[in-house]
């Protein structure tokens, strides 16, 4: 046999290195299937058997621990690029299954093989890829070899798959159950746990967002436990803060339900890296649910209930379902309806006067048939109109709602308080525990002792840190909940309108109330006003009219009334004195600013209004060039007349262009004036000679 072997053997192939492919599938195997690890390492034997030196044989084993299906193992990437680069004789591995259990890469390895003339030795013979017999043969293997990792999985997974129909299949649990003896779910025994878990529900249940939950946990100061699956640690509860990922976690799983769910998850295909790519499943496609398997902590209508409040919650959300409130302006966001086509109606922002001012507007088919949108419309007087309802509806009631939410408040911080204390509790057995392990200590054992005295003090100073922490947020609670508070929450229920237009009122609270007392309100815009048809609680409808708000260039026009007193103060005053006469009685132009000269010169030609120098034309007046010419006179003579009075002259623009009133022939009563004033000196000249 031996010699049959080295036939196959040449001169060649001893020229080249021998490489021995050692790999093992999982971890696991590694450490409990270690025979087989010592055979694939033997192999390097029968390589010496056949002609290769020991320094020529070299062991590519950096894929122990990783599957044959995977075609991201760098060891053997680096045994197919030697082969194709000539520098391998011959491949040992134990069997097929070894260097692939995937057809392309066996097939890739036995062609680059087989140009390469590189021959392949597994435990029951050596091959050359390059004969057609052995090629066969070897292809056959691959196959065989691929096809019995399908089996296999296929068995293992069957096994599963009948054993989770049962709901007996055992799954790792999550935090807040454990199996006991007889390998039942049952709820964790930490009744602390317990508590922490509820408490997580109710404030779901109360804030509505997996945000304001993680926000309220940190605000009072509650630790979350979590169970280590892995490390030193592993099967030990860790308190650490609460993250959104993990309120998600919970709330997404039906466990808590108490119901025994398989196939939540699934595993089509792997991406480029060889890395699963995991879907989530719809519940109808799971492959189990067994509801009232175990003891659980919520309802299975509460969980579906909060599925929904996710969904509606979620940024992608469907434009038709109803989202929680936020910290925007817009009273009704997520409540409003479009009359035309019945979808839910979006709210946008956008900057007006210095500040974002909402609207709402409903895209319709817009995405889908690259149609117009249906409508849109602004949001302030909306929002009024509603607000206004709801202060002459919910008044006569506000002081019951008051003191049933000021109630609940108390009910929420004792419980917080009660959570708090049981963490103390906790942090205070570890100390006792610890001061007794050190007291148990031999004191002649100074490594021991010191390390467990070390442990008791790091306990002391926990518990110091959870006292204080803890009498500082009960110090915080009860200045919150004072009989001088109880006396203000009272105050301004007796006055529900004071409370509603407060400024100190967050808009999000608004919008919560508002959340809680109204269903939907449904808008239908036409050419004078805007419908609103509100829908309560309950059934009841009340249907309001407002006024359609002015279109955007007609909230920036100026008012009529500034227009006529431009109009008046044109007759005798000039642009700039129209502008400073305007700003000094405080009227302000359509976009909210002060006057001046080119604003009053715009204005009027936006309303067709007659010049300060078109006024002085209409009436008869001449420029100073008419007047000069028609006086026989310099310009310069008409503005010396000016001054000195002689004509009568009015500013006509903010240029100093005068416009004059007709004094007839000045010149010819200046000559008369002087031969008049000739005559009389004459007449003195002769009497007094």
């Amino acid at each position: 046999m031996q010699d049959m072997l080295k036939q196959k053997v040449s001169v060649d192939h001893l020229k080249r290195k021998a490489y021995l492919y050692v790999r093992q599938s999982s971890l696991r195997q590694l450490v409990d299937n270690q025979e087989s690890t010592k055979r694939q390492y033997a192999l390097k034997q029968r390589a010496v058997a056949l002609g290769w030196q020991q320094e020529t044989i070299e062991v590519i084993d950096e894929d122990l621990g990783q599957s044959g299906a995977w075609s991201g193992r760098s060891g053997f990437q680096r045994l197919v690029a030697e082969v194709g680069m000539g520098h391998a004789g011959i491949v040992l591995s134990l069997e097929v299954s070894r260097l692939a259990r995937n057809c392309s890469d066996w097939h890739r390895l036995l062609e680059i093989c087989a140009i390469s003339e590189t021959l392949i030795l597994d435990e029951e013979g050596i091959y050359n890829p390059s004969h057609f017999n052995d090629r066969l043969l070897l292809g056959l293997k691959g196959t065989m070899s691929e096809a019995e990792l399908y089996i296999i999985r296929a068995r293992l997974t069957g096994g599963m798959l009948n054993k989770a129909s049962r709901g007996e299949l055992k799954l790792r649990l999550p935090v807040g159950f454990l199996y006991d003896l007889k390998e039942r779910v049952v709820l964790d025994p930490d009744k602390q746990i317990q508590g922490i878990i509820r408490h997580l529900f109710s404030t779901f249940r109360r804030t509505g967002t997996v945000f304001r939950t993680v926000k309220t946990f940190h605000k009072e100061g509650i630790k979350f436990p979590n169970r280590m699956h892995h490390g030193p640690l592993k099967g030990d509860v860790v308190w650490t803060d609460l993250k959104v990922s993990r309120v998600n976690h919970i709330l997404h799983n039906p466990r808590y339900t108490g119901t025994y769910v398989y196939g939540r998850k699934t595993q089509k295909r792997k991406d480029d890296q060889g890395r699963p790519i995991v879907k989530n499943v719809p519940p109808e496609e799971w492959h189990a649910m067994i509801k009232d398997a175990h003891e659980g902590y919520i309802s299975w209508e509460e969980y579906e209930e909060n599925q929904k409040r996710l969904k509606a919650n979620s940024y992608n959300r469907s434009i038709s379902e109803r989202s929680v409130p936020r910290e925007g302006r817009a009273l009704l966001q997520g409540l409003v309806i479009c009359g035309i086509c019945g979808k839910r109606m979006s709210v946008r922002y956008r900057k007006a006067r210095g500040c974002m001012r909402p609207e709402y507007w409903c895209r319709g088919q817009a995405d889908n048939m690259a149609e117009p949108r249906c409508q849109s419309m602004p949001g302030d007087g909306i929002d009024e109109a509603v607000g206004t309802l709801l202060v002459e509806t919910m008044n006569p009631v506000a002081l019951d709602v008051t003191l049933a939410v000021q109630e609940e408040l108390n009910r929420r911080t004792k419980e917080a308080d009660r959570i708090r204390q049981e963490q103390v509790e906790r942090v205070r057995y570890e100390m006792e525990l610890a001061r007794r392990r050190y007291l148990r200590v031999d004191p002649d054992n100074r490594l021991v002792a010191d390390a467990l005295e070390a442990d008791w003090n790091q306990n002391l100073r926990a518990l110091a840190e959870a006292e204080e922490q803890y009498k500082r947020l009960k110090k915080k609670d009860s200045n919150l909940l004072d009989k001088e508070m109880q006396e203000k929450i009272r105050e301004l229920a007796s006055n529900f309108p004071r409370l509603w237009n407060d400024p100190g009122t967050p808009q999000r609270e608004r919008k919560r109330m508002t959340n809680l007392l109204l269903e939907d309100v449904t808008l239908i815009k036409n050419k004078e006003n805007i419908t609103l048809h509100v829908r309560f609680k309950g059934g009841i409808s009340r249907t309001l009219q407002i006024p359609r708000p002015l279109a955007s260039w007609q909230e920036w026009t100026t008012n009529s009334k500034i227009v006529g007193e431009i109009d008046r103060l044109l007759e005798h005053h000039t642009n700039s004195q129209v502008a400073s006469i305007l700003n000094d009685s405080g009227f302000k132009s359509g976009t909210g600013k002060a006057f001046h000269g080119n604003r009053i010169s715009k204005t009027r030609r936006a309303y067709g209004l007659k010049s300060r120098y078109e006024r002085l034309r209409g009436k008869g007046m001449l420029t100073r060039k008419e007047l000069a010419d028609k006086q026989n006179v310099h310009q310069n003579t008409i503005t010396k007349w000016r001054m000195n009075g002689r004509v009568k002259g009015h500013l006509a623009d903010d240029q100093s262009q005068y416009l004059f009133e007709d004094p007839g022939n000045i010149c010819l009563r200046l000559k008369k004036k002087y031969d008049k004033n000739l005559t009389s000196k004459s007449l003195l000249s002769t009497n007094v000679s």
